[in-house]
């Protein structure tokens, strides 16, 4: 994982609406993102999910309902969320949460679009 840049975009508030599932973030633009824990928690960083290159990336289902126990500080550059499915090996560091944030609405889309042509849904079995 690299190192802050000095463009890197380092959050001034981060807070969990656990009631909401969401974790909403604000930088210091005043850009605010509200990303929910299931959006997160599909997108995570760690190898689980993205596996070691685009073809090994493993679809995640049945997280509709998924949140965050845990948000756990990783030096200066990331936090480790912990999911209350046990999932915690995803390291998302402030240039990956600002692009989680800025691509959404496209990233959701895509998501979608991958659940459905695999026939398989949000919700947990």
């Amino acid at each position: 994982m690299a190192g802050l840049s000095h463009t890197t975009p380092i959050p001034t508030e981060i807070r969990l609406h656990q009631q909401s599932h969401i974790l909403e973030l604000v930088f210091p633009d005043q850009v605010r993102f509200e990303l929910p824990c299931e959006y997160l928690r599909v997108f995570s960083p760690s190898a689980a999910v993205r596996g070691h290159s685009p073809d090994q990336a493993v679809l995640q289902v049945g997280k509709r309902q998924i949140n965050i126990r845990a948000i756990e500080p990783v030096g200066h550059y990331a936090i480790k969320l912990v999911f209350d499915d046990g999932h915690d090996s995803g390291l998302y560091s402030w240039d990956y949460l600002y692009q989680l944030g800025v691509n959404q609405a496209a990233n959701w889309q895509d998501y979608l679009a991958r659940l459905d042509s695999a026939g398989a849904s949000r919700d947990p079995s």
